[in-house]
């Protein structure tokens, strides 16, 4: 992998329900690219649904659809299950990337790749890394808000990932997103300030 292929990547991460996506969103309004890893993930687990089939059974499967919800359950709560799709998954996701990040590249200006496992898997060759941060107990009031779950279950979900604090230590540079969407808006403004 040539050096020169995430130059002006910044990896964007945080953790599950820290608000990745709004940031994505807002940092798009002020003209920025972003590749989402999630959105490559969604759609590759629909182009490779004969193999999820084969893999963990019809029933996760629905006209061509991988049944996300359904598989994820199967996934959060089974390590050798979570293995075995990462094996198929992050090879093409990696690959899909690579390919976006060069047409991102020929631009030579900064640009987000959204990866929420960065720092987990470091997979990628990615030298800054912006953190979106909420502390753990807002992170799982709005988990349980978003995904309509229990506390237990939320904790879980959370504790498949690095802790927040963990990677608020690792990054480069961090966005807080513990207060309102305004404050968010002077987050996001500063940062813009820090990389243009």
């Amino acid at each position: 992998m040539s050096n020169d292929l995430f130059k002006n990547a910044i990896a964007l991460t945080g953790g599950i329900s820290t608000g990745k996506s709004t940031v994505c969103n807002l940092f798009k309004l002020h003209g920025f690219l972003t590749i989402d890893a999630d959105v490559i993930a969604h759609r590759l687990l629909d182009e490779n649904s004969n193999k999820i089939s084969t893999m963990f059974g019809d029933k996760y499967v629905e006209n061509g659809k991988v049944l996300r919800k359904e598989l994820g359950k199967i996934i959060f709560s089974n390590e050798e299950n979570k293995l075995k799709l990462e094996a198929l998954l992050h090879p093409l996701i990696k690959e899909e990337i690579i390919k976006e990040s060069r047409i991102f590249e020929s631009q030579n200006k900064p640009y987000f790749v959204d990866i929420p496992l960065f720092f987990e898997k470091m997979n990628y060759p990615i030298s800054k890394s912006l953190v979106i941060y909420t502390p753990k107990d807002i992170q799982i009031q709005r988990l349980m808000k978003r995904d309509n779950i229990d506390e237990n279950e939320a904790k879980l979900k959370i504790s498949n990932q690095m802790d927040i604090e963990e990677k608020k230590k690792l990054a480069d540079m961090v966005i807080d997103n513990s207060k309102n969407l305004k404050h968010l808006q002077e987050e996001i403004e500063r940062i813009i300030g820090e990389i243009i």
